[in-house]
């Protein structure tokens, strides 16, 4: 019965998630998109393809884009604090190098313990959800699973609410999100439809937002067998430097056919190698394995190489021009920051009038 609602609650996304797609591109300007990432190291190419290359493209659209910086959820999971302040400084170099876009007036990016406000959201709205609801959210499991904790703390169980103030606060509705993450967005949805029923059941005072469901593919990783991540060693940073790359690809499975053919279902490493020449270049994967041929398994991952090198070029030039302006990265956060707070302190403000908790 669980996973058949899974898959209703799926479908019913997947629907909101293409109309609101339409809208964003007739009325850019009536949508706000708030998004962002853990600060745990660099980001490779499978954000670049999973998330930040459509941040961009709403970015260009016209939306307003916010970007939290979750750096109070890396103590959910992870024992290591020390380099919190130098990762959020990566990500913002990361972000600035493949085009967001600061100072466009409509682009923030702010870390999560810079905007009190968001906590103090975050009290009222674990009311509105039971311990149960908590537990067996799905994303949350396989987190804990993912983390290898020993003890799992209580910030991990409440994250996902964590998360709902950060949409909430800056009046967000619209999340992009893969389909591993919706659990969250409709947790969101259902305590602001909690909250309205019963706080302002003649006005809602809370939008709910709408999961934009992401069209790329997640990429694999170069081991052709997990998703590309950094703590799994199978991934290309976007700053990589070509010996970095080449080692990566070098230590890449592939099989021990020469002739490359692209047949993903007999051949997934080989397949995948080509996958991943194919999303940077723009040709199909069967054309890129039919230039490589009879070169064999040498030939295709030079080719990767070569295909991440230029592709990277540019971005990389970008971010070493930000990198010798020392103060920018902590202006753009300062300005994301004074723009969350305000946004926050707004929405928080009205909450505790409409909870009847104003000062009389």
């Amino acid at each position: 019965m669980e996973d058949l609602n899974l898959s209703k609650t799926f479908l019913e996304s997947q629907k909101r998630s293409e109309k609101l797609a339409r809208e964003i591109d007739l009325s850019p300007d009536k949508f706000r998109v708030l998004t962002g990432d853990r600060p745990t190291g660099s980001l490779h190419l499978g954000h670049y393809f999973g998330s930040l290359k459509n941040r961009v493209s709403l970015q260009e659209k016209g939306v307003d884009l916010f970007i939290v910086i979750a750096d109070y959820q890396v103590l959910t999971d992870h024992d290591e604090f020390d380099k919190i302040a130098q990762n959020t400084r990566e990500l913002v170099l990361d972000y600035l190098s493949v085009g967001i876009n600061p100072e466009n007036g409509r682009t923030f990016i702010f870390p999560h313990s810079h905007v009190p406000e968001l906590n103090q959201l975050l009290i009222p709205f674990l009311t509105l959800v039971s311990n149960a609801e908590l537990e067996r959210n799905p994303t949350v499991k396989e987190e804990i699973q993912a983390s290898d904790l020993s003890a799992v703390n209580a910030g991990m169980f409440v994250y996902p609410v964590h998360q709902c103030a950060d949409i909430l606060a800056v009046r967000g509705n619209v999340v992009p999100v893969g389909k591993d993450q919706l659990p969250h967005i409709e947790m969101t949805r259902t305590i602001a439809r909690r909250f309205n029923k019963k706080f302002s059941p003649k006005a809602p005072f809370f939008e709910e937002p709408c999961a934009l469901l992401s069209q790329t593919v997640s990429l694999m990783g170069l081991d052709g067998v997990q998703k590309m991540s950094k703590s799994r060693n199978n991934a290309i940073m976007l700053k990589a430097t070509r010996d970095e790359i080449a080692q990566k690809v070098k230590k890449a499975t592939t099989d021990c056919e020469r002739f490359i053919t692209y047949e993903p279902e007999r051949r997934p490493q080989v397949a995948n190698l080509l996958r991943l020449i194919s999303v940077m270049d723009g040709r199909p994967a069967e054309q890129i394995a039919s230039q490589i041929g009879e070169a064999g398994a040498k030939a295709l991952k030079e080719m990767l190489v070569e295909t991440a090198c230029d592709f990277l070029r540019p971005i990389q030039e970008k971010r070493k021009m930000y990198e010798q302006e020392p103060g920018y990265v902590r202006s753009v956060l300062q300005k994301g920051i004074e723009r969350a707070r305000e946004e926050a302190s707004k929405t928080l403000e009205r909450t505790l009038r409409v909870m009847n908790m104003e000062l009389l």
